[in-house]
This record gives C-alpha cells, structure tokens and sequence, in this order.
C-alpha cells in the first residue's frame, strides 16, 4: 500500500474511533439523565421545550399550564385509560412490543405504497385543480415507555438512527426506573393540548377539577385525546372522541396498575 493510501485509511480509522467515542459519550449522558429521575423529576422534556419556541415564534407569546403531581395524586381511573388505550401491555412488557412494531411497519409500508401509486395516477391523468397527492399517514406502534424516551430527549425526527436511539432510551429507562416512575413521569409531562401538559393541568383544563378525582368517564376521554391532542382538543366532544371513550371505560377494570 502506499503511503497515500495508509494515509487514508489511518484518517479514516480515527475519524471512526471518534464517532464510536462521541455516540458512547451521549449514552453515558442519557443514562447519568435516566439515573438522576430515580429521585429528581425532570423540569421539561425536549418536546416541551420544541413546542416554547414555536409558540413564541409563531404565536408571539406562550400559554403553558403544567402542574407536577405525585403518583399517588392522579386518578388511578386515569392510569388504568391510559393503559387501556395506549399500551395495554405496559406492566409486563420490558418497554418494547415488537409484534405491535412490526404490525405498525407493515401498515406504514402499505400507506406508502398507496400514495405512491396515487401520486403516480395524478402525474398521469392531471385535472384542472386537481390536488398533489397526499402524504402517507404513518402510524407508530410505541409503548408508554418509548413515547416517554421520545419527549423527554429526542426530536420529532423519524428516521433509522433517531429510532435506534429511542430503543437504547427505552432500555435504560426500563432498566433503572420502575414501572410506577415510568408512569408518573409520563402522566405529568405526556401533551393534552397545546400548551396543556401534565394530568394535572388536563383536568383543569377540560373538566374544572384536579387530577386526583376525575371520574371513570372523564378519564377515558383524556386517554382517548393522547394519540393527536391538539387536534380533539378543538373537538373534545366529538363523536369519535364519546365513542372511543366508551370503549375504553369499558376495558380500564381490567387494567392491573404497577
């Protein structure tokens, strides 16, 4: 080999061993961050602080209500809809379901074919105003715990590496909390609307009460909202919302809290 070319492979050896140096230092960070929630509760979340600064951009001001409660303050009517709703699983699982990723896979791999092929008849038999194909919808198939790892430390990105990394958080986070501080931490920082964060400043908002004594109902109907908040929160009595609502109601007396 010549000297040139040891040349770049040495360059491209460190520049290697600096990147695995540099990836292995930010899951020291995310840890020691994991490790301080065992007793310390976090301030803010990343989302939080994403969604400040569009608020102050596009709104020029910032509404915000968020209250932190304990775990014994919060309904268990709400744990259990919550459950019941986002993740069934949740006490028993180690913080992934992989079935539920790949059934999400396979839905989204069907959604992007579909709008290929519509964006592929548009280009072909173009209308007078007609519209541009629209986006796939993509759907997740996270648990409690990985929704929790997504807000408190990474962005709304959703590529291969931000979901690895949403993995390795979700580990940690199972690894050194229980089951019952996964929740609480969840239920004090998880979005209720825009500038509604928290179960506390949720029944305050929706219902006029505090998180401790909303009832069964009231409770589904909040669970219900999590998937697209700021949307049902313009309709918070829309049929879909009553409807799914019921559904859940229905499952939360099975539901075992952690």
């Amino acid at each position: 080999m010549t000297p040139r070319g040891r040349a770049v492979w040495a360059n491209a050896g460190r520049i290697a061993a600096l990147s695995a140096l540099s990836v292995l230092a930010l899951q020291v960070y995310f840890f020691a961050r994991v490790v301080l929630m065992i007793g310390v509760n976090p301030q803010s979340t990343t989302f939080q602080r994403s969604e400040i600064t569009r608020l102050a951009t596009e709104e020029q001001r910032v509404l915000w209500a968020q209250e932190w409660v304990d775990y014994t303050q919060i309904s268990d009517h709400l744990k259990r809809a919550v459950i019941a709703s986002e993740d069934a699983g949740f006490v028993d699982h180690s913080g992934v379901e992989w079935d539920a990723i790949e059934k999400a896979w396979d839905r989204n791999q069907r959604s992007e074919t579909q709008a290929v092929k519509s964006q592929q008849q548009s280009a072909r038999k173009p209308s007078a105003g007609a519209k541009p194909g629209a986006e796939p919808k993509l759907v997740g198939g996270s648990t409690i715990t990985q929704q929790l790892a997504k807000n408190l430390f990474l962005g709304s990105e959703r590529n291969l590496p931000r979901k690895l990394q949403e993995l390795v958080i979700t580990l940690m986070l199972e690894k050194v909390l229980s089951k019952q501080r996964i929740l609480e931490i969840y239920l004090n920082n998880v979005e209720w609307g825009e500038g509604v964060f928290g179960a506390e400043a949720a029944a305050g908002y929706y219902f006029r009460t505090r998180a401790a004594l909303l009832s069964p109902a009231q409770a589904a109907r909040l669970a219900v909202m999590l998937p697209a908040p700021k949307r049902f929160e313009k309709r918070p009595g829309s049929s879909y919302v009553i409807g799914r609502s019921g559904v859940v109601q229905a499952r939360m007396s099975a539901v075992e809290l952690p």
